[in-house]
């Protein structure tokens, strides 16, 4: 390999470790408060721990609300009830609506949902 295509390919491959690493973990957390980090770690719902290294989205007032004493959230376009046993209980110290997800049969389930204060 000559020394211009080892060069080109240690650039790729340096450029993907930094998207890597930007995109890991991390983004479950709101980076504007990394004061919370140890409180999204600690997060619970009756399907198991939240902030299990897969992303959690900040869901704007639009994107959720309750239906029939239940809550339901806009997931990627399409509204999905949020089973009560993913509902994260106490209190919401970041203030907005978070949901982590996980897909079954290529549609996203909420497996945690804290609701937001809708200020």
């Amino acid at each position: 390999m000559n020394r211009y295509r080892w060069r080109a390919t240690f650039a790729a491959f340096a450029v993907v470790i930094a998207l890597a690493i930007a995109a890991g973990p991390a983004r479950a957390h709101d980076r504007q408060r990394p004061e919370l980090n140890a409180w999204y770690q600690s997060l619970q719902s009756g399907k198991g721990p939240c902030c299990d290294g897969s992303d959690a989205k900040h869901l704007e007032d639009a994107d959720w609300d309750t239906k029939d004493g239940h809550y339901r959230a806009r997931l990627e376009g399409e509204w999905v009830d949020v089973p009560d046993d993913a509902v994260v209980r106490g209190p919401n110290h970041a203030g907005r609506t978070v949901v982590w997800t996980y897909y079954l049969d290529g549609h996203p389930k909420p497996r945690c949902f804290m609701p937001g204060s809708m200020s």
